[in-house]
């Protein structure tokens, strides 16, 4: 459905016609004015109209319809369309969740569709409107505002992951436990969580890239102000930052999992001595009380007065012995 419609005229808000088309018109007719349309989640029919409208390539529309895409940037004849995945942390359930944000930027429109939660719309048309010099730029100002508060929100993210990864290591290394048999799993969980920002962050460079004109890119992005180029340079060092953390974490995490394969290996370990130690402790007076159970008739001890007393001595004497002896290497 459209969330919400409006022409904007050197900077500001204006009131326009409700149907899309007249819309179009007149910002075409004002001259430094563009329309911005918001969707959520479109039904095919209602996307149809805006399609017809602005005339949007039907392999774009057809992405923005299915949605689960990489973030990437597309250059077509009549628009540019560009794909984000704003990321939200749930701090109840530790959960990393994704939605997508599609943007579509012709020469006065700008159109976007988005998917999921967390996206920062709302409040990036709010900031834009209180800031008259930055919607001058026209279209290119809402796919920068867009990018830049995605991109922030990013780094949200990342710090709230780190101070669960910095909690999940001293759960590991507590001597209480780190042996929890739910341990494992949890840092398997971070780790899919981790793996789910990073397909919302990696893919993202190479089109902050292009638009911040940095490096051998190709030609320049169509229907993109070069004024703006310094400003996604800002978002693209950001989002550097970011995914420097989420390889970080990814490699810290890795580093916990083995750390905690270890502890529960010297720990197994450790519990087989004993299990060993205590097995071998009671095999002594196994054997003796098993010879002695024998039915021989001709035994040398079965008829001496002090027999019975001796052997439970020396059954006494050489547990204790393998006692101290167990106990002195640590195996109890």
């Amino acid at each position: 459905m459209i969330v919400d419609c409006a022409i904007y005229r050197d900077g500001h808000r204006t009131e326009g016609p409700e149907d899309l088309s007249d819309a179009l018109a007149a910002a075409r007719a004002y001259g430094n004015a563009f329309v911005w349309i918001g969707l959520h989640e479109p039904t095919e029919r209602e996307f149809g109209l805006v399609t017809d409208e602005f005339g949007l390539h039907e392999l774009a529309v057809e992405d923005a319809l299915k949605a689960h895409q990489r973030p990437k940037l597309e250059v077509y004849d009549d628009s540019l369309f560009a794909v984000l995945k704003p990321v939200t942390y749930e701090p109840d359930s530790d959960a990393v969740s994704s939605g997508e944000l599609m943007i579509f930027l012709g020469d006065c429109f700008v159109v976007t569709v988005r998917h999921g939660e967390g996206s920062p719309l709302k409040s990036v048309r709010g900031r834009l409107e209180k800031d008259p010099e930055m919607l001058r730029l026209g279209p290119t100002a809402v796919l920068y505002a867009i990018a830049d508060a995605t991109v922030d929100h990013y780094l949200e993210v990342a710090t709230e992951l780190q101070t669960d990864l910095e909690e999940l290591e001293a759960e590991v290394f507590s001597p209480d436990d780190g042996g929890s048999r739910h341990t494992a799993s949890r840092i398997y969980t971070f780790k899919r969580q981790i793996q789910e920002f990073r397909r919302a962050t990696g893919p993202l460079s190479v089109p902050l890239n292009r638009l911040a004109g940095a490096g051998v890119v190709g030609p320049a992005v169509p229907f993109v102000d070069d004024k703006a180029h310094p400003f996604f340079r800002d978002v693209n060092d950001h989002l550097t930052r970011v995914n420097e953390s989420v390889e970080s974490l990814d490699r810290l995490v890795s580093d916990v999992l083995s750390a905690h394969l270890a502890q529960m290996s010297v720990r197994q370990n450790d519990d087989m001595r004993k299990i060993s130690s205590w097995a071998a402790m009671a095999a002594v007076p196994t054997m003796i009380a098993g010879i002695y159970g024998m039915n021989f008739e001709h035994m040398p001890e079965l008829r001496w007065l002090w027999a019975y007393p001796a052997v439970i001595a020396i059954m006494v004497v050489l547990e204790v012995l393998l006692f101290r002896l167990f106990k002195r290497r640590g195996w109890l």
